[in-house]
């Protein structure tokens, strides 16, 4: 994630070369790409002969594309480098730079073959949007751009392009109520890029700012996964990666409730796929750890024995940890009950704190420690929302994790797709703190060394001398000098928090001894959308009804 934000023109200083070497099959096809282009492929193979669908890296475009190749399907996960993270941290090293994913995007449509042969293009994918956005179809000869989960329609709409049916929009938006079910979602045929798996789609949890949250949930059959697991397996892959936006939504119960007995089910057949070697999981939420407190040390024996990824501070015989990602967003409460109250489930947005306090102490104590990430800039910010967040990161300095702050990007297909982003320049001093707070914490956690700090406190004041200030102003000049190393005696009357005198202490956080009492019996009118009400509904209307995609079983 942290790679990718690093500006195109640095990418062999910051960078290890090997990290950027492709891995292809002998004939030049690719082992592993994004689950989201397998999914493509295995949707053309359902037609198409391994022959003429050819799934493969810019470096070896030459030896496939020709006078009869007819469509170019690229994956654009963000082509222009403006999503969450690259757009922030790219700029950290001057203006107008580009970080290395949108520079691989431009590789691949500027290609000579691409612009010899001129097949025609079609872009997908999450970030498939910033061309839209930013009007630049046609400055990159993209023919159609799809947006939206297509299994339901590929058929039709592949075919159309196929025919060149003049009535076929530029911009293909595939609407909620198009979304397919997990019947329709075939298992990959090739093996994914960290043998991505899904377990779930969607979520319902209802945070603005982002697109699956605003989409009933779905969680794939148990052989579905497995199958999955498989393909991945023997075609070379020791290590897959279950995705979810909330892995606590497998096969969910009424009103978001856990079911703990079919994820225990799920990982323990998962695990034992013969050849898989170690597993690692992309999200979850904190509530659900909160609410039940015996569900992490259940599924402890499932996980952190099969993860790659140590820590010395882990208790487990081999330091063994868990890392899911999970999001705080902000410690406002105000904000909090704005843009994503859901989140909290069934607590509310002024204990988001405790929540967040206890579900990290019962985490950390069993080797779950989180990759999780901050907003900062949402719209309508205050200085006293800043000054609550960190209030909050104050807290969680004992926390076994990662603290990684981004800034608001409007993505598309969310409530918030038409607000301002955030921008850099307009950044405010206690904001500025927060984001380099966050990495003080990162580099005590995580590089502990003395040769570590001893690189920053030469070369941070370097610089903010002779870039940060200039591209950023003073305001990040003290914030800077935390993060270098600076005693914060020396600072305090600069800064808003004071650790004088406070150092990390890794036994970690304190027990939150006292009990959070839910602060919501069920999701009605929190604007959520529960899976499990909308597959009674299904089973409830009429064949006719469902054929026509009926609101109320689609969640749109």
């Amino acid at each position: 994630m942290l790679s990718a934000t690093i500006p195109a023109k640095f990418r062999n200083t910051f960078i290890n070369a090997e990290a950027l070497l492709n891995e292809s099959w002998p004939d030049g096809r690719a082992k592993y790409v994004p689950n989201g282009l397998r999914m493509v492929e295995t949707l053309l193979l359902r037609h198409y002969s391994e022959d003429d669908v050819v799934t493969c890296y810019v470096e070896n475009l030459e030896k496939f594309v020709g006078p009869e190749t007819k469509i170019l399907a690229i994956h654009a996960h963000n082509p222009l480098g403006i999503s969450y993270a690259t757009d922030v941290y790219s700029k950290l090293g001057g203006e107008n730079l580009m970080p290395v994913n949108a520079s691989e995007f431009l590789r691949i449509v500027k290609h000579p073959v691409i612009q010899k042969y001129k097949p025609k293009i079609i872009v997908g994918g999450p970030g498939g949007w910033q061309l839209e956005r930013a009007n630049r179809l046609e400055e990159f000869n993209v023919d159609y751009l799809i947006d939206g989960e297509i299994e339901r329609v590929f058929g039709d709409v592949f075919k159309r392009i196929l025919d060149g049916d003049p009535s076929l929009p530029k911009i293909i938006k595939i609407p909620k109520s198009m979304q397919p079910t997990v019947e329709e979602i075939p298992v990959v045929r090739h093996r994914s890029t960290f043998g991505v798996v899904e377990i779930t789609r969607g979520c319902g949890r209802g945070c603005q700012f982002c697109g699956p949250a605003t989409k009933v949930g779905r969680s794939f059959p148990l052989e579905h996964i497995l199958n999955s697991v498989r393909v991945n397996v023997e075609e070379g892959a020791t290590e897959i990666m279950l995705v979810s936006e909330d892995i606590f939504l497998f096969e969910q119960l009424p009103n978001f409730e856990t079911n703990v007995p079919a994820l225990e089910r799920m990982l323990q057949q998962v695990v034992s796929v013969p050849g898989l070697e170690s597993m690692q999981l992309s999200h979850l939420t904190m509530a659900p750890v909160v609410k039940d407190p015996t569900l992490i040390e259940r599924l402890t024996p499932l996980t952190v024995p099969y993860s790659h990824l140590t820590h010395p501070e882990s208790t487990d015989p081999k330091t063994r940890i868990v890392d899911a990602i999970i999001g705080l967003e902000t410690g406002s409460p105000r904000l909090f009950e704005t843009f994503m109250k859901g989140k909290a489930y069934p607590y509310r947005a002024h204990q988001w704190r405790d929540v967040v306090l206890k579900g990290m102490e019962i985490l950390n104590r069993h080797n779950w420690f989180p990759f999780c990430t901050f907003i900062i800039g949402l719209p309508g910010e205050t200085d006293e929302d800043t000054r609550q967040s960190l209030d909050f990161l104050f807290d969680l300095r004992d926390a076994k994790g990662m603290f990684v702050p981004t800034w608001f990007v409007p993505l598309e297909d969310t409530r918030m797709q038409k607000r301002e982003s955030a921008k850099l320049i307009e950044m405010t001093d206690l904001q500025w703190e927060f984001f380099f707070t966050c990495w003080k914490y990162n580099l005590e956690f995580w590089r502990g060394g003395s040769f570590d700090r001893y690189k920053y406190t030469l070369g941070v004041p370097v610089y903010y001398r002779m870039l940060g200030r200039k591209l950023f102003g003073s305001g990040v000049k003290y914030p800077l000098y935390r993060l270098a190393g600076l005693p914060d005696r020396f600072m305090r009357k600069h800064l808003y928090l004071d650790f004088s005198g406070k150092t990390r202490n890794k036994a970690g956080l304190k027990r939150f001894e006292s009990e959070i009492p839910p602060g919501f019996r069920t999701v009605t009118g929190l604007n959520m959308i529960d899976a499990t009400q909308l597959r009674a509904a299904s089973r409830n209307i009429s064949p006719n009804e469902q054929s026509a995609g009926g609101r109320s079983a689609t969640g749109d």
